[in-house]
């Protein structure tokens, strides 16, 4: 179980967003909880320092690329990037120094997977190279995976069979928690539990962390098979119940007694 941290982009700065308020629409409706005076390289050096590989820079519509190679360029190698992720320009994204790029929304179409798209990806920047995030909202029982934001549904909800088909052309997944992201309000337990029964590659979890009582409750959910990210709780986004260095050691105490 690991702390994946993220730098979240939005018009440029850092901040910290309730994702489920996004709206194309409507971008004056975006409920924002924290927005950063630091740079965003300021954040990539801290995570470097703490040596927090597997990170992940995320751009939440237009006029973020700056902010995001100024990131990568403060740990080149050490974060993965999402965000307008196609197959034309995941590579130069890799260039710019990306670990891995991120892919939710090229390689749905229709509400479906697009098998062509997901094969030129591959191709593209190689299996090793790609995370697919499918975050998902909570719909009739079922967690379907969401596009464009967590704007759109689409007609994929998360299965077994649908994450061991996608595990073949991918190296990880991220996967958020939409409908708790940014709310502070606790984890959706059941999302937790049945990813960790069902995915057959390294996953990472978003979406609700508030202190340290629920990043033990991922670790027992998720029966330590999960990594973690969490934002707007902590103390450097201006969170209030969890410190950034009490997860930094709940991580490491955690790798720690896996080992023993």
């Amino acid at each position: 179980m690991k702390f994946r941290p993220c730098i979240d982009l939005h018009d440029g700065v850092v901040k910290q967003i309730v994702g489920s308020t996004l709206c194309d629409t409507n971008p004056q409706a975006v409920q924002t909880n924290f927005v950063a005076e630091k740079s965003p390289s300021w954040f990539a050096e801290l995570y470097r320092s703490d040596n927090l590989t597997g990170g992940h820079i995320i751009k939440l519509g237009p006029g973020n690329d700056a902010a995001a190679e100024e990131a990568l360029g403060a740990w080149p190698g050490g974060m993965q990037l999402g965000g307008g992720i196609t197959a034309d320009n995941a590579g130069t994204w890799l260039d710019k120094g990306a670990s891995h790029v991120i892919v939710t929304s090229y390689v749905f179409r229709d509400g479906m997977i697009d098998i062509d798209r997901m094969n030129k990806l591959v191709k593209a920047v190689g299996r090793n190279r790609l995370v697919l995030d499918l975050s998902c909202r909570k719909r009739d029982g079922l967690y379907y995976i969401v596009t464009d934001r967590w704007q759109k549904f689409t007609s994929v909800a998360i299965s077994p069979e649908v994450l061991t088909d996608l595990a073949g052309y991918c190296d990880e997944f991220l996967i958020h928690a939409a409908d708790v992201e940014g709310k502070c309000s606790g984890i959706e337990v059941p999302l937790v539990e049945k990813l960790a029964q069902w995915t057959p590659i390294a996953t990472t979890y978003a979406g609700g962390i508030r202190d340290r009582a629920d990043l033990q409750l991922i670790d027992e959910a998720g029966s330590g098979r999960l990594d973690f990210t969490v934002g707007s709780a902590l103390d450097i986004f201006g969170g209030k119940t969890l410190t950034y260095r009490d997860t930094v050691d709940f991580r490491r105490s955690a790798e720690e007694e896996k080992h023993v």
